[in-house]
């Protein structure tokens, strides 16, 4: 789309054994991927920094419940070039979170659109203050460097998050500046 911004390379989260791969994608039915639409902006996803703050009131579907019938928890994955939420970051190690699946508020039940944008905004913001204090990894593209003078949560838009293997979900962040 014209005037969108660039997405973080991420590679998708593969299983390093094919009896993992077997075991943890090819048996399973994996998820629909879920999109955080705004109906306030041009561009697709909303502000990393927004969700941090629960600022979403224009995030569609936002009350919808998300992980309906999963465990209690799902892992978040960044990986270099997609977040159990897992990460790999151009330049970083991949990187692993757990988030809860669950709101314990009564009447407990699934989290909702809206806390998961916020749940995995304070993943990337956790990897970023890890990674800020590592260097990359040797020929990097400093382009993607994270921390304070680089690509900070402010700067992200959360896109959608792909669910990637057994428990593991991969979010799409694309920059904001």
């Amino acid at each position: 789309m014209p005037g969108w911004s660039p997405f973080i390379p991420q590679k998708i989260y593969q299983p390093y054994t094919e009896a993992d791969r077997l075991r943890y994608i090819q048996k399973i039915i994996l998820q629909k991927t879920i999109y955080f639409y705004s109906s306030d902006q041009s561009e697709s996803g909303v502000l990393c920094k927004d969700a941090l703050k629960l600022r979403l009131k224009h995030l569609k579907d936002k009350d919808d419940p998300m992980f309906c019938g999963c465990g209690p928890s799902v892992s978040i994955r960044l990986q270099a070039c997609m977040f159990k939420f897992t990460s790999a970051w151009p330049g970083y190690r991949p990187w692993t979170k757990q988030i809860p699946t669950m709101d314990f508020k009564n009447p407990k039940g699934p989290i909702t659109r809206i806390k998961l944008a916020k749940n995995i905004a304070n993943c990337v913001r956790r990897f970023i203050e890890m990674m800020e204090k590592k260097p990359m990894e040797p020929d990097s593209d400093r382009r993607w460097k994270v921390g304070k003078q680089h690509i900070k949560v402010d700067d992200l838009v959360l896109v959608s998050l792909h669910h990637v293997s057994k428990g593991s979900w991969q979010p799409q962040l694309r920059l904001h500046r």
